[in-house]
């Protein structure tokens, strides 16, 4: 069903100093002309966004190209681009509006990580804006008196789950690095919005209404979200006065303004005096915050280099293997309608997620076989397993080579899906991927300044060690919990050819090797990829997207020796692909439009 938009929100461009959402008049407030070029009624822009996903055919354009989890944000960022700032200045205005319009999955309270490649340079750089683990947590944060795990949601909804939000550090450092535009100029949007009102989206009040319990705890979450105890309606106009004031400080100070002075003691005492599950975040947790440049991730597949996040996310090393388990079996000859190629999919899924637990988490942390991990020969041989006919009867981690000797038991750290994901192609060349979370929907559930806390601690294993064996993802003080957000770009001859991402949680990687495969083997279009009916098993059950022709696949699957699990799979794929022309799309089971010109 195509979504509705309030027809009085403003027009597309009104002017480099003008907040795009600044004036809310007719359709045609301006004559096209060379400076702003052709004036777009928002609803148009919306309606054309939804249908060309809608029909599986992506938005093309010559030379920009923006593609996000909701049209506001989109159309921020498609203001900046159009002006002439460079992606990272883009992403700077989609991601506060995000924080406002979709405040579930992302926002300043949140963290993220980013894939940029420099269309002067050449040069691929990751930056790691991951919550961090306050100085005061301990390795048993989430254990009982009896050293038994917390049930889950009794450990995130609180102060309790909280880390040092990355998201205000990374826009800055990603603006410093390779922005242009005036800084205190790309907030201006998301202040106008949280200041005059936003409509509600269907997506944003149904989330709201089925989490009212959790999210009606805490005083200021729940006056926000719940005015007069009940919840907001689609439709509706929100106003977020405290978000604003939030962003102008932001744009008048930089993020010093949220790591320090007023902001940061609130968010101090939001989260150590949540009533029922106080937490342990501290003022010199949020001072010393830092986001962190990492070695970019690469793996061969086909034609193609698949580059993305390293530890602590396990995103690229993950798709990496699954993709490299995948290399000598001619998927294209196959075809998306047989079985044959989803068995070979879900078991080198499952034989990459068993290395995932083994392995991966914090490199700062512990000792990792990054490179072991998708060393081609290591990959070759684990590939064997897949030789079939039937489904793995089990699967085991393998043993990459390490820089360092080490034993780790198997981690199961539950990781729910919600997040969003941004592309981004500029004028110049630049490409982003950025993935940006608040974990599970909705976070700690804890309020303050006008944004949502995070509770990315959860993200950790609950328990320390398995039969005496540490388990690697285990909480320690300033560690970075392992995320499954797989930013990617994907490179050919040395040259981008697809931005790609998406919310999910650790079905996150199956997302994005599943629409990589689409597009790559099967001669999809970019938006037929994300379309393509989901199949993702990560632990042994094949979960197969409810009401698609994934659906019709579970008798086959069952039949090979898989437990099969239909079920609803809400991806948010956002992707650009790169070549004479820029082909932008958005995941038809979410909110967000491709922009373009």
């Amino acid at each position: 069903m195509r979504i509705r938009w309030q027809e009085s929100l403003c027009l597309l461009w009104v002017g480099a100093a003008t907040p795009l959402f600044a004036q809310q008049a007719a359709d045609a407030v301006a004559p096209e002309g060379a400076a702003t070029g052709q004036v777009r009624p928002f609803s148009a822009v919306v309606e054309a966004g939804q249908a060309a996903k809608e029909a599986g055919q992506p938005v093309e354009a010559e030379n920009w190209m923006v593609a996000a989890a909701n049209p506001l944000a989109v159309m921020a960022g498609g203001n900046v681009l159009r002006q002439g700032g460079t992606a990272a200045d883009a992403m700077v205005a989609v991601q506060t509006v995000l924080g406002l319009v979709e405040p579930q999955s992302s926002g300043l309270g949140g963290g993220a990580f980013l894939v940029w490649y420099d269309g002067n340079t050449g040069q691929m750089t990751t930056l790691d804006a991951r919550e961090t683990a306050p100085r005061e947590a301990t390795p048993r944060l989430f254990q009982d008196a009896d050293g038994q795990p917390l049930k889950f949601f009794d450990a995130v909804v609180g102060g309790l789950s909280v880390g040092t939000p990355g998201t205000p550090a990374l826009l800055e450092e990603a603006h410093r690095r390779w922005g242009q535009a005036n800084w205190g100029s790309l907030f201006g949007d998301a202040i106008w919005l949280a200041e005059n009102g936003f409509t509600v989206s269907p997506r944003l009040a149904g989330l709201v209404e089925g989490d009212a319990e959790k999210l009606g705890r805490f005083p200021e979450t729940a006056a926000y979200f719940l005015p007069g105890g009940a919840a907001i309606k689609a439709g509706d106009t929100l106003k977020n006065p405290a978000y604003a004031a939030t962003l102008r400080a932001l744009a008048a100070e930089g993020s010093a303004a949220f790591y320090g002075g007023p902001i940061a003691a609130d968010i101090v005492r939001t989260v150590r005096n949540a009533e029922g599950n106080p937490g342990v975040l501290s003022g010199a947790d949020l001072a010393l915050y830092q986001v962190i440049e990492r070695e970019p991730v690469c793996a061969s597949y086909r034609a193609f280099e698949v580059c993305g996040m390293g530890p602590p996310s396990s995103g690229a090393l993950t798709l990496g293997q699954i993709l490299g388990l995948l290399e000598p079996y001619d998927l294209a000859a196959l075809g998306a309608e047989n079985p044959e190629s989803w068995r070979l999919i879900g078991d080198a899924s499952r034989l990459a997620f068993a290395d995932r637990g083994r392995y991966m988490a914090d490199s700062d942390f512990v000792p990792m076989p990054t490179k072991g991990l998708v060393d081609p020969d290591y990959l070759k041989t684990r590939s064997e397993l897949l030789a079939g006919p039937n489904a793995l009867e089990s699967v085991a981690p393998g043993n990459p080579e390490f820089d360092h000797a080490s034993n780790w038991a198997d981690d199961i750290s539950l990781e729910l899906p919600s997040t969003s994901h941004i592309s981004i192609v500029d004028r110049y060349g630049n490409v982003l991927s950025m993935t940006t979370t608040i974990e599970n929907g909705f976070g700690s559930r804890l309020m303050t300044n006008g944004f949502l806390l995070n509770n990315e601690l959860t993200d950790f294993s609950f328990k320390t060690h398995d039969n005496g064996v540490p388990i690697a993802n285990r909480l320690e003080p300033g560690k970075r919990p392992r995320s499954s957000m797989a930013p990617t770009i994907v490179m050919q001859d040395g040259k981008p050819v697809l931005a790609i991402g998406s919310p999910g949680g650790s079905r996150i990687i199956g997302y994005v090797a599943q629409s990589i495969i689409a597009w790559a083997d099967w001669s999809m279009n970019v938006q037929q990829a994300l379309n393509a009916p989901h199949l993702v098993n990560r632990f042994g059950t094949y979960d197969l997207e409810e009401g698609t022709d994934a659906a019709g696949m579970e008798e086959a699957l069952t039949g090979l020796g898989y437990k099969v699990s239909v079920r609803a799979l809400t991806s948010g794929l956002h992707a650009i692909e790169i070549g004479d022309t820029l082909k932008g799309a958005a995941d038809t089971r979410r909110e967000g439009i491709a922009l373009g010109e």
